[in-house]
């Protein structure tokens, strides 16, 4: 049989387990299983791929073995709180791959060359601005992500008029480099350094708040700019893989910016957390709150008939979710309805709660989506909100002057009896006070989240 032929079969297989993997992501019950149809579909890509181009595999076999072990440890040894910057990195790692793979692909065959084609010319400067861009822009969201620069936005006067100036300079390159491809090394070296720029400009002014979205974004053009790297090098399945990430990037940045009440375009020009505002969900006194002691919490917890969990940033600092689990577990032989409420931008990246805890084993059928369980709210008797602040505010539905309103919460003051584990009354990531924490149905349980669960865990297991 032709070895084209074989090889071609390959990535067709491989690209449908990219495909089915994706589906399986949906869901926490099947995301292990997607995750692993996934890989295996790149594994057979990649060898395809060897095969196809006759490379010396020892080179490529020390790399694999090089990455597989960082990429070992990496799972091991990184705290859940470290999962958001680690996939900043991973974006960027993936953007400056396709830059350049786009780079060499053009000194190896098309510099000096004035036949190259004007397609290839195209998209060779796109695989390397979007390249550049997303390798730098995710450096900074991991650098406000892992508090090595501050997560507030950096604005000037100005900026935006800068970031036309930047897109038209590299506009102007990529023609005059599309219209010489052949003497065009000169114009690409510029181009790199613009796009990088570019990512720089692009992140900086936005905050802490909207790095779920951002993240969301910077892997899309991860994706696109591996799309356009597959144009250039004409390997098909990286053109499929490119565009699966591409589009499943934006899907999601999508979903993620509905989930706030917010558009794109606000997302990236508006400088999110860059003012502090006044009223009901800005920095202002709105009464006192009713703080409680763990036998008090324990006494609420050992009545009730149902439960609901709501986790946030701070469970996963606290590196509380197995003592959760554990409490969970507690109340269910107590008679109690458990549940957990997940908010879709709760935590510092898509599905970071989901994955905090499937890691603490809490059963799939136990996760409840917002929208499914904010229609019965009423009829729960305690919520307990661990680390999470923006996404259960009633500012978001009450405060028309808080940047947050419009956007969906967990409707937790509609429960019977709310009681917030938090460290202090600091604020969010939007850097807004929370009017939660002042209702009469709300009590809140100060110190660190595993400490205070453990001692909860310890109130049930002396009864």
């Amino acid at each position: 049989m032709d070895l084209s032929i074989i090889i071609n079969f390959s990535y067709i297989i491989s690209a449908a387990l990219f495909i089915f993997g994706l589906k399986m992501l949906s869901s926490p019950a099947t995301a292990r299983k997607g995750n692993t149809l996934s890989a295996i579909g790149m594994l057979l890509a990649i060898i395809a791929a060897l095969v196809s181009q006759g490379i010396d595999y020892k080179w490529i076999a020390l790399g694999m073995a090089a990455g597989g072990v960082i990429g070992f440890f990496a799972a091991r040894l990184v705290a859940m709180t470290a999962m958001p910057e680690m996939v900043a990195i991973f974006n960027g790692f993936g953007g400056a791959a396709s830059l350049l793979l786009a780079w060499f692909e053009y000194s190896g065959k098309y510099q000096g060359n004035d036949l190259a084609p004007v397609f290839t010319a195209i998209v060779l400067v796109l695989s390397i601005f979007i390249g550049g861009m997303t390798f730098s822009g995710s450096m900074i969201a991991w650098g406000k992500l892992s508090e090595k620069i501050s997560g507030k936005p950096y604005l000037f006067s100005g900026q935006h008029i800068v970031n036309i100036i930047i897109i038209a300079t590299a506009l102007g390159l990529s023609v005059l480099f599309a219209m010489n491809p052949g003497e065009g090394n000169f114009y690409l070296l510029i181009l790199i350094a613009v796009a990088l720029v570019f990512g720089v400009m692009s992140v900086i002014p936005i905050g802490g708040a909207d790095m779920p979205v951002v993240i969301a974004l910077l892997n899309s053009y991860s994706g696109i700019a591996a799309c356009a790297a597959g144009f250039v090098i004409h390997n098909n399945i990286l053109i499929v893989a490119g565009a699966l990430v591409g589009a499943s990037g934006i899907i999601l940045t999508n979903i993620m910016c509905k989930a706030m009440n917010r558009s794109l375009a606000n997302v990236l020009f508006s400088g999110f957390g860059a003012v502090t505002v006044s009223g009901a969900g800005g920095q202002v006194d709105q009464g006192e709150v009713r703080p409680a002691t763990a036998e008090d919490v324990y006494y609420i917890l050992e009545a009730a008939d149902s439960v609901a969990f709501v986790p946030g940033y701070g469970l996963a600092v606290a590196q509380a979710q197995h003592q959760v689990r554990e409490l969970g577990e507690i109340l269910e032989k107590n008679g109690t309805d458990v549940q957990y409420a997940i908010h879709p931008v709760a935590g510092r990246m898509p599905g970071h709660m989901n994955v905090l805890l499937a890691e603490a084993n809490v059963p799939y059928d136990q996760l409840i989506e917002m929208d499914d369980i904010n229609p019965n709210m009423e009829t729960v008797d305690v919520v307990v909100v661990i680390g999470a602040n923006d996404v259960v505010n009633p500012a978001a539905l009450e405060d028309e002057s808080s940047p947050i309103y419009g956007m969906p919460i967990i409707e937790v003051h509609r429960a019977k009896t709310v009681i917030v584990l938090k460290r202090s009354m600091s604020p969010g990531f939007a850097g807004i006070q929370n009017a939660l924490f002042f209702n009469d149905n709300t009590r809140m349980f100060f110190g660190d989240a595993k400490a205070s669960i453990t001692g909860l865990i310890a109130e049930f297991k002396g009864s």
